[in-house]
């Protein structure tokens, strides 16, 4: 069953950007592109560096990772560049009025461990 928490108000996040937020003691990166919202651990599964430091590709829906260049798919949270090789965690997000919920209780990449 769906948990969905408070994660950040809308305006928080810009087109195209991202930011850090902690939602009852996970770290999730928001990311926002045009007309879709993301929540995807904000740890690089290949060096534990924020993904909320890296740069968002919003047309290849790709977070990067700033220090060696990891590259992982907002939708699946799978690596689409090395030198990671291990997924990371996505979670279910959504617009509810202003706000931006999630939820952390079961990532949707379920083969994903934490």
């Amino acid at each position: 069953m769906s948990n969905f928490r408070h994660a950040c108000s809308l305006d928080d996040v810009p087109v195209g950007g991202v930011l850090a937020v902690e939602v009852e003691g996970v770290d999730v990166a928001i990311v926002r592109t045009d007309d879709e919202v993301f929540a995807i651990d904000d740890e690089c599964s290949h060096a534990a560096i924020p993904l909320s430091e890296g740069e968002v590709d919003t047309v290849g829906c790709e977070i990067e990772c700033w220090l060696h260049g990891s590259r992982f798919d907002l939708r699946s949270g799978k690596p689409t560049g090395l030198p990671a090789y291990e997924p990371v965690p996505i979670y279910a997000c959504k617009v509810e009025g202003d706000a931006i919920v999630v939820d952390i209780d079961d990532p949707l990449n379920i083969d994903t461990e934490i």
